[in-house]
């Protein structure tokens, strides 16, 4: 006999694991990021994020390149998404974000 409100715990729905908390996560997950920012002069390029998740406790880094473009010119800065500092731009002093609490929040406009 099968209930309405029967959960696969093994397989839960995306939409209940994003409501939880990161600890309550099926495989906990943070969730922070780290940015990658590419300033070209004025124009910014954001190339993508790096997500930390693990294992147990084997940890790891991996990039997901959010455009199929990939530009290896200019000053590139790797920003944290809970920065607790403002980050600037070591090329043309531009302030990419600024700590608000909890995540950092975005300054310069994006393509």
């Amino acid at each position: 006999m099968a209930f309405q409100n029967d959960i696969d715990l093994l397989n839960p729905p995306a939409e209940l694991e994003k409501k939880k908390h990161k600890l309550k996560y099926l495989v906990q997950t943070p969730n922070s990021f780290f940015m990658i920012y590419v300033c070209v002069g004025i124009n910014f390029f954001f190339l993508g994020r790096w997500f930390l998740f693990g294992e147990g406790s084997m940890y790891g880094i991996h990039l997901m390149i959010s455009t199929y473009l990939c530009l290896w010119f200019g000053d590139k800065t790797i920003v944290f998404s809970h920065s607790q500092i403002v980050v600037v731009c070591g090329n043309c002093q531009t302030i990419l974000c600024q700590p608000i609490g909890s995540k950092a929040r975005l300054t310069v406009m994006t393509r």
